[in-house]
């Protein structure tokens, strides 16, 4: 039987982006024979996002309180557990990450068995950058990830990710709740999963605004390291 592949789309007042991402989603021919289903995890959105993910035919999953991030990906690596899917890929839902780039993904996870497969948009430096000061923040994260697990990761907060099944049950039972990208690396390497990254090319965003206004404040890098450093200290 073919695999099954469970899209995770976190969406907060995302109404703006995905009326063009998700038709091209659906549309999409997944390579190697896998089957797609699109799950939209609605974060308390104030705006139609759950009425345009419902247009479009994805499945919703109607979070009854705001999460953030860390906990609407969360939500939907449950939902890829419990539904018996081979593999489960975060794709954020302001179009950042063009459905055609999900087959580099899968066909790197099929060729090495990694259990976690991140698209990067800095290894070949081509498509959407960010901003230089985003950049900068990214730069940090990959020196502070490499010090802690060893792994030279250049997007560590890229969200477009693939999980493996044991990526999945291991994200569905623990999971970083707040800026979880950067530290979930840590918790995935004391755990003996293979990381791996991938060149992709991203876009720019298509509508809403970031959760993560303050990304190049000392306070946010501040913040995020500390996390890193306590899951690096906790026993596994």
């Amino acid at each position: 039987m073919p695999g099954k592949v469970l899209i995770v789309i976190p969406c907060y007042n995302e109404e703006a982006s995905l009326p063009t991402l998700l038709p091209e989603l659906l549309a999409t021919k997944l390579p190697n024979g896998y089957q797609l289903e699109a799950a939209v995890v609605n974060d308390c959105s104030k705006d139609n996002t759950v009425a345009v993910a419902r247009k479009h035919k994805a499945t919703v999953l109607d979070l009854p309180v705001n999460l953030g991030i860390g906990g609407a990906v969360q939500t939907g690596i449950r939902y890829a557990r419990d539904n018996g899917f081979d593999l489960a890929i975060q794709l954020d839902g302001d179009g950042q990450h063009p459905p055609r780039e999900l087959h580099k993904l899968i066909n790197y996870h099929d060729e090495t068995g990694a259990n976690i497969v991140i698209g990067s948009r800095f290894l070949e430096k081509e498509g959407f950058q960010s901003s230089f000061v985003r950049r900068l923040g990214i730069n940090y994260f990959h020196w502070v990830n490499r010090l802690m697990t060893g792994l030279a990761i250049y997007d560590s907060t890229s969200g477009f990710r693939l999980f493996d099944r044991k990526a999945i049950e291991m994200a569905a039972a623990s999971y970083p709740d707040e800026y979880p990208e950067p530290e979930s690396l840590v918790v995935f390497s004391k755990a003996g999963l293979k990381v791996a990254e991938v060149p992709v090319i991203m876009a720019e965003r298509q509508g809403g605004q970031s959760s993560i206004r303050s990304f190049g404040s000392l306070y946010y890098c501040f913040k995020v390291s500390l996390a890193m450093f306590f899951s690096f200290i906790r026993k596994t």
